[in-house]
């Protein structure tokens, strides 16, 4: 093994199977559907065809999400709140456990949106969906133009060990674990967009805040 490689080269690892494994369960749903179709044929029933249709769907919803949240495209500032929204909707709407209770339409940061801040909006509503394991509601506030404020509330949630600290980078990365690696990408990327992340224990759920500092100067995006 070359020794001189960056030791975040394990980041990328972890978060690539973190990925592969939240994929693997809907793919292998609609393929095991589409096994059960060609053996039964006419009599698999309408289950079946309703079982590939919703799994591939949460298929879907979860690349768009991730793409947004890791993926280059996902700094533009031409994605808006209510596209953040919709990806959330389209992995929560269908089970109905999360519900969103935010107006994606209300003022959200600053008036002239950084680079960055939209993904990293879609990455705190993915680190806030872990926190609620048994469902809740998932809420965004803008307080003026300096903060974004994501609310997690519902039964049992609460932060996963470890998280609070790999947001805000307090780790090194060879220590970056499956369970967090999301958080710690979130932290990197918001530090490379300028931005900042904090998390902390709220009223019966999490409160996740994307800081804007007032002299951010917008980096660019290629």
């Amino acid at each position: 093994m070359n020794k001189d490689l960056p030791v975040d080269i394990h980041v990328l690892e972890i978060l690539a199977s973190k990925i592969c494994h939240d994929l693997i369960s809907p793919i292998g749903a609609v393929n095991n559907g589409i096994e059960f179709l060609e053996e039964m044929g006419a009599d698999a029933g309408d289950e079946v065809v309703e079982l590939i249709a919703f799994s591939a769907g949460q298929a879907s919803a979860k690349l768009r999400a991730y793409r947004m949240a890791y993926g280059a495209g996902g700094a533009d500032t031409s994605i808006k709140p209510e596209d953040v929204h919709a990806v959330i909707e389209a992995m929560v709407g269908a089970e109905k456990k999360i519900v969103q209770k935010w107006d994606p339409y209300a003022p959200l940061g600053p008036a002239e949106r950084p680079a960055g801040l939209c993904k990293i909006l879609v990455s705190a509503l993915l680190l806030a969906m872990d926190c609620l394991p048994k469902g809740g509601e998932l809420s965004v506030e803008g307080q003026g133009e300096d903060s974004i404020i994501v609310t997690a509330r519902g039964e049992n949630a609460g932060l996963r060990e470890g998280v609070g600290k790999a947001l805000s980078l307090d780790i090194a990365d060879r220590d970056v674990e499956p369970k967090v690696v999301h958080a710690y990408v979130t932290g990197l990327l918001a530090r490379r967009y300028g931005l900042r992340v904090s998390a902390a224990g709220d009223e019966g759920g999490v409160r996740l805040t994307i800081g804007v500092p007032p002299s951010l100067s917008v980096p660019s995006i290629g």
